[in-house]
């Protein structure tokens, strides 16, 4: 395994290298938090030990800088000063472990292996979610790359985000992305349709209710802000929210609480949000349906989807994409298309996008011929 240590202290440096490297392990060092920081933006660790008591950029903010920047290694902060409300901040700060100097050789072999091992397990998760979700951005158009790009960066941290683009352009599969890439990959991801979910509910529905608050209210009911504690919640079509809803929103951006409809008592959360719409919310701005303080909270970052008219070269690969996905999930042979069909298909309008060129491809596997021919396309789709 490849190993980081940090401290300051010259003579902790090397005595815990030397005994990793009994255990066959690589080891570097770093004799400051800056250095450090420096070295795992460069390198993936499979384990990095820091200490907390550190002139300049001391542990606890190099920890708080790893998140930040998305260092994914586990981190397991020394220290010769501790306590438990040390101890505490580091783990709520995203470190796997705390431990006392002296160092005990056991209790840092058994700590680097648990370590080691949740981070293979999170690794595999990861890759094991994507492929249930079928989280693949298909398309090598400069849009796309350009939106991939934008994912890469924005993922690891915690900023607001709100994806705009019309119907079926993809928005959803944006801010999965942006959920399986993040630290929050682990925590819940919760989906609200705001469009679909009537004004008179979504309060409910978003910050829940205590029994006996209105006439249906039989049982509390936790909402989806406190579901997604720790975790992301998408909000899709907030557009489409009522302005009261809206003011309860921002506050609860604001302060991180909230506060269930009949409830007395304020709830920490620790959520982040993602807004979806396809509307011009500047239009709705002006036309006072939509609160400017909640765009300029949830717009931190702007990610404008391409239609697909915008991106006709990815056609193909996504013609290609949909028959091997729908040949795998369904009972339908697997069909191919001349090219002469899928010149057709790019030289179409989509005003329905990604969502209609599926449903196309479907439509001609249950239909078209083998291969689908130009005859096919008029028949069953122009």
């Amino acid at each position: 395994m490849k190993i980081l240590i940090i401290d300051d202290e010259r003579a902790i440096r090397y005595s815990l290298k030397d005994l990793l490297e009994m255990e066959a392990h690589k080891v570097e060092t770093a004799e400051s938090g800056t250095e450090g920081l420096e070295k795992a933006l460069k390198e993936r660790y499979d384990a990095i030990f820091c200490d907390i008591k550190m002139p300049g950029m001391d542990g606890i903010e190099t920890l708080g800088r790893f998140h930040e920047e998305g260092v994914e290694s586990p981190v397991i902060m020394i220290s010769g000063h501790a306590d438990i409300s040390t101890a505490v901040e580091c783990i709520k700060k995203g470190a796997f472990d705390f431990i006392e100097k002296p160092l005990d050789l056991n209790r840092i072999l058994i700590t680097l292996k648990n370590a080691t091992d949740k981070a293979n397990l999170l690794s595999e998760t990861k890759v094991l979610k994507k492929k249930v979700y079928g989280q693949e951005m298909i398309g090598e158009s400069e849009p796309i790359r350009h939106i991939r790009e934008m994912i890469d960066k924005v993922a690891p941290t915690d900023a607001s985000v709100l994806i705009t683009g019309a119907n079926g352009s993809g928005k959803e599969l944006v801010a999965r992305s942006l959920h399986q890439l993040s630290q929050r990959s682990m925590m819940p991801y919760i989906e609200v349709n705001c469009a679909a979910i009537p004004s008179e509910l979504i309060e409910s529905e978003l910050f829940g209710h205590k029994k006996g608050s209105f006439t249906s209210a039989i049982r509390d009911h936790k909402g989806k802000f406190e579901q997604a504690d720790g975790g992301t919640l998408f909000l899709d079509e907030i557009g489409d929210m009522s302005l009261a809803a809206q003011a309860k929103v921002l506050r609860v951006l604001q302060e991180r609480k909230l506060t269930p409809i009949g409830g007395d008592k304020s709830i920490e959360v620790n959520v982040r949000v993602i807004a979806a719409t396809n509307k011009n919310l500047a239009e709705e701005i002006a036309k006072g349906t939509f609160r400017e303080d909640l765009y300029h909270r949830l717009s931190v970052i702007v990610f404008k989807v391409p239609t697909l008219d915008e991106r006709k070269d990815d056609i193909p690969l996504l013609v290609s994409y949909f028959l091997d996905q729908l040949s795998a999930t369904t009972a339908l042979p697997r069909k191919e298309f001349s090219p002469e069909a899928v010149n057709m298909l790019i030289e179409k309008s989509w005003t329905g996008n990604i969502r209609e060129l599926r449903n196309v491809v479907e439509r001609l596997l249950i239909l078209g011929s083998n291969p689908v021919t130009p005859q096919d396309i008029k028949d069953y789709v122009l």
